[in-house]
């Protein structure tokens, strides 16, 4: 025997039997996360996105403000527009109905993929319920790049198209 295990029988069973079920349960959680990665739903600002470069069709969410004078509305229901940060757009292409709350200026989260052509493909909008409520992750990305503006106060320049 070694002089690493144990001297008690009982004690060394314990650790065999510890032994035979970590790399199982090791497996079954390393299978459980490889199994749920495409449900997984990343958050991304358009800077974010833009350095990170997803590839085409992974399911992540795209938030942002909508430039203003960025929406066109097509005959067959299609939407397009743009969605911006202090440093990036997107364009995005939706087909369905807009939350009533959608419009120009105010922050929007897209969830869908980004396409082959670089375009993004949303499945689903939401936008805020009222003027006092914004999603935490764009709340959050908007401090962190300094554009953070407080509760109520007028959309930045870059959500109206002037850059």
């Amino acid at each position: 025997m070694s002089g690493w295990l144990p001297k008690s029988p009982k004690a060394r069973r314990r650790l065999m039997l510890v032994a035979a079920i970590a790399p199982v349960l090791a497996l079954a959680a390393g299978l459980t996360l490889w199994g749920l990665s495409d449900s997984i739903s990343y958050f991304y600002t358009p800077s974010q996105a833009l350095e990170a470069k997803p590839p085409p069709g992974r399911a992540i969410q795209l938030g942002g403000l909508v430039r203003e004078g960025s929406v066109v509305k097509h005959a067959d229901g299609r939407v397009e527009f743009t969605v911006a940060d202090q440093l990036a757009t997107t364009r995005i292409a939706f087909s369905g109905d807009l939350p009533d709350l959608f419009r120009e200026g105010q922050g929007i989260v897209a969830t869908g993929a980004f396409r082959a052509d670089g375009g993004f493909e949303a499945k689903q909008v939401l936008a805020k319920h009222d003027e006092k409520y914004m999603p935490r992750e764009i709340t959050k990305a908007l401090k962190e790049q300094g554009e953070w503006r407080g509760e109520g106060a007028a959309p930045p320049a870059y959500a109206k198209g002037d850059r």
